[in-house]
């Protein structure tokens, strides 16, 4: 970190100016989704953007305010290049490495040089964790500005950028997305043009590129689905070619729980209002048109499956979503996605590999490293809960902790401790709200809508009991160990301090050792908790992007992925500009080049 200029080699803050915009941000480190005031705020804003935007839909608004609602026209080039990005505003090593490399004019992979995009479609999730405006600022904004500062010279060459909103744009009810994406700004040397928060491009060679704004799980609303209808109806011919966007991948959701409707509403889009099923305006025009490419985020890793449609057409499915936040599992895809509405779909390529995927996922047993806001939190809820047990005695005026430490034995202390245990909570009724909270907050934290069905329920429960025979095991030890070994009074100021120690550094401890042990048998066994499970480690490798590339003879999706992306970028000052550098970047082809051709089967 470079400190300020002017303020020598004092550690703080350290806020960036960039070029000549006056452009601040804070280098941000890595979500800690763990970090129970982050899981309350985002809790939440959750809960309060579900609740009002089934009242107030921005979408309705932007469509009232934009009466025309014309697409975005690159059909008069030859050929386009296009860059497509996913769940990028997280950590700002990864969102920088990654930005850097969207902003050279040109990069080389395997001795083929790919030039920058025309223009750069971010699919969703462009900041995490909630869209206040200063996280827009310093997660995404800062970096993109600094890795492509605004030229604004004559010749200067500046790319479009468009995006779709993802479930964290929308926590705020769109309000920041639309500031930021559809007024006419810049995003560094970017220049954002949309003036909805969905959009239509038309392509060469009589491609569109179609992105749907799906908002928090909810029906696609009814201008949007008048917005695309006009434009299929209207300017699709019978051979055009789509390219769908869209800010989560239904047909994987599909696959984890039979009863996630994302892929009944994303059917309804493609049949009724592109396809025009039930339209006779339109309906035998569209009837040979083709969506051979479905592009998402939403799971922050790299996966493509190959789907035959009933139509008998070859349809890419690609999920991209590497663009700056934690890792998502792959182990976890299904090799084959079962026939759903007369179609199937087989894994074709994912990134990072499943055995490095499986590899990472046992990070989650250094739990307690990762998260110590966690562990403190198990900790103070033992703490209070063992002091709570020692404010009752029983009736010859002693405490549980005094009882306890009486038993040496495991072998033979089992019977008479339970015993204590449960004449000293019969009537303590907070010590076992605590222990109800604890293990019931446990159990609904249990991943019910994927992986083994019932075998979930009795992961949780399992797992709940664990934390609370640990309390209750820790409260033995810790009573033996102070009162019978080291001979310290029951009422003494320096062994109640201790107790409380114990409780919150050793309890914490072996409490979050759990909470990660059944973090990895979840993803491991039962595959399910896969973003509970690679949020808490917060890798930030394994990133990507896809560059596209548009010609009269075929579409081609070159994937580029980043193993590990530059972790010592510094800040220097160059006159009037500070310039942000580091190591070199290195990335590669995830897979060969995807080329979808522009032949069809009717």
């Amino acid at each position: 970190m470079v400190d300020a200029p002017g303020k020598g080699s004092r550690l703080k803050r350290y806020i960036e100016t960039i070029n000549s915009d006056e452009m601040k941000f804070e280098k941000k480190p890595m979500v800690n989704w763990y970090d129970p005031k982050q899981l309350a705020f985002t809790g939440v804003k959750t809960v309060l953007s579900s609740v009002f935007g089934n009242f107030a839909d921005r979408r309705e608004m932007q469509a009232a305010l934009d009466q025309e609602g014309k697409p975005f026209d690159y059909s008069d080039k030859e050929e386009v290049w296009f860059d497509f990005i996913s769940d990028l505003g997280d950590g700002f090593n990864p969102t920088y490495t990654l930005a850097k490399t969207l902003a050279e004019p040109s990069i080389t992979v395997e001795g083929k040089q790919l030039h920058r995009g025309d223009f750069l479609v971010m699919g969703g999730d462009e900041v995490y964790p909630t869209p206040e405006m200063i996280e827009y600022t310093n997660r995404l904004k800062g970096p993109y500005e600094a890795a492509f500062p605004k030229d604004e010279s004559p010749n200067a060459q500046r790319p479009d950028v468009y995006a779709i909103p993802g479930n964290h744009d929308w926590y705020d009810g769109l309000t920041n997305f639309l500031r930021l994406f559809t007024q006419k700004r810049s995003l560094g040397n970017w220049r954002t043009q949309q003036t909805r928060s969905y959009f239509a491009i038309k392509l060469p060679h009589d491609y569109w590129l179609i992105a749907v704004d799906i908002q928090l799980h909810a029906d696609i609303d009814y201008p949007q689905i008048c917005y695309f209808r006009d434009i299929a109806q209207n300017h699709f011919t019978s051979q055009t070619k789509v390219i769908l966007c869209t800010a989560e991948p239904s047909w994987v959701y599909r696959s984890f729980d039979q009863k996630n409707t994302a892929h009944d509403r994303f059917k309804f889009f493609i049949d009724k209002v592109l396809y025009g099923k039930g339209n006779s305006d339109y309906e035998e025009k569209n009837r040979s048109i083709t969506v051979n490419t479905i592009l998402t985020g939403d799971l922050h890793h790299y996966a493509r499956y190959e789907e035959t449609t009933a139509r008998g057409e070859i349809r890419q499915l690609i999920t991209a979503g590497g663009g700056g936040a934690f890792m998502h599992p792959t182990h976890t895809l299904k090799e084959n996605i079962e026939p759903v509405d007369g179609y199937s779909a087989e894994l074709k390529s994912v990134f990072p590999p499943k055995e490095a995927s499986v590899r990472l996922s046992l990070l989650n047993l250094a739990f307690p490293y990762f998260s110590l806001t966690m562990l403190t939190l198990f900790g103070l809820v033992h703490a209070f809960t063992s002091w709570i047990l020692q404010t009752k005695r029983f009736v010859d005026g002693t405490t549980l902790m005094e009882q306890l430490s009486k038993i040496s034995s495991f072998g033979e202390g089992v019977g008479p401790a339970c015993e204590a245990i449960v004449m000293a909570l019969s009537h303590n009724p907070g010590a076992i709200f605590l222990n109800l909270l604890l293990f019931g907050g446990v159990l609904v934290f249990t991943d019910v809508k994927s992986g083994y069905g019932k075998w979930n329920y009795v992961a949780g429960a399992v797992h709940g009991l664990l934390h609370l025979l640990a309390f209750y095991g820790l409260l033995w030890l810790f009573s033996y160990i102070n009162l019978s070994q080291l001979g310290l009074g029951i009422n003494r100021p320096s062994q109640v301090g201790l107790f409380l120690a114990e409780m919150v550094v050793l309890g914490g401890t072996l409490s979050a050792l759990i909470f990660g042990l059944y973090l990895t048998f979840s993803v491991l066994v039962l595959k399910n908790h896969i973003t509970e499970a690679s949020s808490s480690y917060r890798w930030e490798g394994y990133k990507n992007f896809l560059r596209i590339h548009l010609t009269g003879e075929c579409l081609t999706i070159y994937p580029i992925g980043f193993e590990k992306v530059v972790t010592d970028w510094k800040v220097t000052t160059k006159g009037e500009h500070a310039i942000v550098a580091g190591s070199p970047i290195h990335f590669s082809l995830i897979e060969k080049p995807i080329q979808v051709h522009h032949e069809k089967t009717v």
